[in-house]
């Protein structure tokens, strides 16, 4: 059965445009296909320009037409069973590290090492919500 028959799309890029790609699959972690998907799925929120009759194709073709990809949320999944929902109490940001503590019930904390760059780009400050995800394979328990 032909690739077309199959849902397949392809198309031919320049060099150039491929090593875009590739930077961008190898950055975001994502692979071409989810990358298509997520640009098709985004122009479902445009439609066509309109062709006027006094505009010629060749002016038709080089009008830009400029669109924000919106990626959606998708819910976190993981594969630890110990999953904490608390509330960050306080974010003590080093020069490489950074310190998060987090509230899950009152007066309960739990506090993990995290990378300042991680924090950042969790957006991690005091009163947001976040959760602890231990992956353990053992807890000591010791006593005087």
């Amino acid at each position: 059965m032909p690739r077309k028959d199959q849902g397949w799309v392809t198309f031919q890029t320049s060099e150039e445009e491929r090593k875009i790609l590739e930077e961008f699959c190898q950055n975001s972690q994502r692979t071409k296909t989810e990358i298509l998907r997520e640009l098709v799925r985004g122009l479902k929120q445009y439609s066509a320009p309109s062709i006027s009759s006094s505009t010629s194709p060749e002016q038709a073709e080089t009008k830009n037409v400029e669109f924000e990809i919106v990626s959606p949320k998708k819910a976190l999944k993981v594969s630890s069973r110990n999953v904490l929902k608390g509330i960050v109490k306080r974010v003590t940001t080093g020069s490489i590290n950074t310190e998060i503590t987090l509230e899950i019930v009152h007066k309960v904390e739990l506090t993990s090492m995290i990378t300042r760059v991680s924090a950042e780009e969790l957006e991690l400050s005091e009163g947001t919500e976040a959760y602890a995800v231990i992956k353990s394979n053992d807890i000591v328990i010791a006593k005087d």
